[in-house]
């Protein structure tokens, strides 16, 4: 069936990923919902991603293949991507993860059919070359103080109403949030009225070797107690659930021994 438009709008960021790129772009290509195009924004690789990425765009129509001046981070890229999208509803995928076939379609029925949503995301599988060795299953219908704790919603295999994300302008593209662009995101949707619901499966799966844990920096931990920080206030959340703030800090001094097996323990 050929659309006159697209209803979902897919944004993905690529950057040096051209070991991964195929599977993950073949997993959209191959879902059984169809009405949606691909942006991918180019953010300065140096590989073959980009001749990758224009080798899909040239053999489908409804896939488009962007470029940024220089490296500029996920954040820049997302809304570059943005600037392009024509469909009701933006999805999110990451150009090392993959998408179950079934998972546009089960999103664009939640927001399709339920009005009171704004964001629809689902459970996430983690995966390496050994195999499947965790997931996590967020909560149905998050509260605001169930931002308390850690994001409710998984950012990868999002679906957001396009007017709602546009009311908060997109993404935050400043250094505090870098890497927890998504958690502010969610914050500041909440706090603009938006509401949203997970399919409690999963229905994505996300490419970890554990060598994340290696590339851990402090500077992270700040940037995500001041996204805390400021989301709870947004949230006019207790005073008693800013002592979370300071959760990714204390986090952070764990030696990456004892955090690989809590990361383990978490997700199983």
């Amino acid at each position: 069936m050929k659309y006159d438009k697209p209803k979902v709008s897919i944004i993905m960021g690529i950057f040096n990923c051209s070991g991964t790129l195929r599977e993950s772009v073949d997993s959209i290509v191959n879902q059984s919902y169809k009405n949606w195009e691909l942006i991918m924004c180019d953010d300065g690789s140096t590989d073959d991603t980009y001749r990758i990425a224009r080798q899909y765009a040239d053999q489908n129509s409804n896939i488009k293949v962007i470029k940024n001046d220089k490296n500029q981070g996920l954040a820049y890229s997302l809304n570059h991507c943005l600037q392009y999208c024509r469909g009701e509803y933006i999805a999110r995928q990451d150009a090392d993860d993959r998408s179950l076939p079934e998972r546009l379609e089960k999103e664009v029925r939640i927001l399709d059919d339920n009005q009171q949503y704004d964001i629809v995301s689902t459970g996430m599988r983690f995966y390496d070359e050994k195999g499947f060795w965790g997931e996590i299953i967020p909560i149905e219908e998050p509260l605001p103080e169930d931002f308390i704790a850690q994001s409710p919603f998984c950012h990868a295999p999002s679906m957001v109403r396009r007017k709602a994300l546009f009311a908060v302008n997109g993404y935050d593209v400043t250094k505090r949030t870098l890497r927890v662009e998504d958690y502010n995101l969610w914050f500041r949707m909440y706090a603009n009225g938006s509401r949203g619901c997970n399919i409690k499966e999963s229905l994505y799966e996300v490419r970890d070797d554990r060598s994340a844990i290696k590339r851990r920096k402090y500077s992270l931990r700040l940037k995500e107690a001041y996204v805390r920080f400021s989301g709870y206030k947004m949230l006019k959340l207790p005073c008693t659930s800013y002592i979370y703030a300071i959760r990714p800090l204390i986090v952070g001094l764990v030696p990456n021994g004892l955090y690989k097996s809590l990361r383990r323990y978490r997700y199983n």
